[in-house]
This record gives C-alpha cells, sequence and structure tokens, in this order.
C-alpha cells in the first residue's frame, strides 16, 4: 500500500488521492498515536486498514463539506502541527495562503507574549532581628 509519508520521509502529507477529489493527510507507517491524536483534534477524519502485517493509518478531509471549505480545513491543521514540531508537506492543490495566515494568527493570538510575562518581583531579603545589647 503506497503511502507518501513514507516516501517522502515525512510527518504528515497532505494532498489530493487521485482519481478522487478527496483530501488525505498521510502518516508515516507506525506513526505516534499523539500525532494521530492531534489530526482528530484537528477536523481530520482517521481512517485505517488492518492486514496481517503493519496497521495503515490516514486521515482525510471530511467528505461532506464544500471543496473550499475542505481546503481551508486541510490547511488550517498545518501551523498547529508545525508548531507540535513535526514536518509536514502540502501540495498547492490543496493549500489555502489566506486559511493558513488565518491559522497562524489565532495560535499567536492564543500564546502568551513574552513581552506581557512580567518577572516575579525579587524577593526582599529577610530581616534578622537585631541583636539584644546587654549592658
Amino acid at each position: 500500500m503506497a503511502n507518501l509519508a513514507d516516501e517522502c520521509g515525512t510527518d504528515v502529507e497532505i494532498y489530493v488521492k487521485p482519481p478522487t477529489a478527496t483530501i488525505h493527510a498521510d502518516t508515516p507507517t507506525g506513526a505516534p498515536e499523539k500525532l494521530h491524536d492531534l489530526l482528530d483534534q484537528l477536523g481530520l477524519e482517521r481512517q485505517e486498514i488492518r492486514t496481517a502485517g503493519p496497521v495503515y493509518i490516514w486521515h482525510t478531509v471530511p467528505e461532506h463539506l464544500a471543496a473550499d471549505e475542505q481546503k481551508r480545513v486541510a490547511t488550517r491543521a498545518i501551523p498547529a502541527l508545525l508548531q507540535a514540531g513535526y514536518k509536514v508537506n502540502c501540495t498547492s492543490a490543496v493549500f489555502d495562503e489566506a486559511a493558513y495566515q488565518q491559522a497562524v494568527r489565532e495560535i499567536r493570538a492564543a500564546q502568551p507574549h513574552p513581552a506581557a510575562q512580567r518577572p516575579a518581583p525579587a524577593a526582599t531579603p529577610s530581616r534578622s532581628t537585631p541583636s539584644r545589647r546587654t549592658p
């Protein structure tokens, strides 16, 4: 069974699978469950085929969506995947620049801004109790 992520050495390959119009997100054979869970959370639908050997798992964009919305869902997943440290490739037939930029803005807005984080105030040194003087 052909798997573009295995062939290309990436974590996720996003493309339209010919001869259909279905947008696929292939992951390498044996990809971590964490990657599959993230793709699930990003709105892609998990598919799998169990064989006597490996289990083949990939994701598709929900087919009930209009074609433009399918591209947006696939493209909006890319920044989150990159932020999680995955190597992603997406074909130009799927990529939607405006959706990508919007997803990047949303991720940035959700992150705390380093300039807004103020360091904790320095602890004031504890005063030692003055020693008593005895005459």
